[in-house]
């Protein structure tokens, strides 16, 4: 998982212009288009779930058939940070009438 985070930590940081220590505060956030492609690219990541949470923010979970994720912050400016990621995601189906 450190190893996956730290490839996205790269390669977005890569793409900003500034000091160092701004890029490594920054790298995990760019636009959402950009951040989206990266985890379809580079992880083999789609959408699997998605929420409203503070207003304005749209809160989306990607995962992969190898079972990797991860959970991204959409703002209402389009700016889109990674904000968990990990591994061994199972979708899971509630059964209707089964509280468990």
């Amino acid at each position: 998982m450190i190893h996956r985070s730290l490839a996205v930590l790269c390669v977005l940081g890569c793409s900003l212009l500034v000091r160092p220590a701004e890029a490594l505060a920054q790298a995990s956030c760019g636009p959402r288009h950009e951040l989206v492609k990266l985890l379809a690219d580079q992880y083999k990541e789609d959408p699997v779930g998605i929420g409203l949470a503070q207003p304005g923010q749209v809160l989306e979970v990607f995962a992969s058939q190898a079972g990797t994720w991860s959970m991204v912050m959409t703002m209402p400016d389009g700016k889109a940070c990674l904000i968990a990621a990990g591994d061994n995601w199972e979708m899971v189906t509630k059964i209707k009438g089964n509280p468990a």
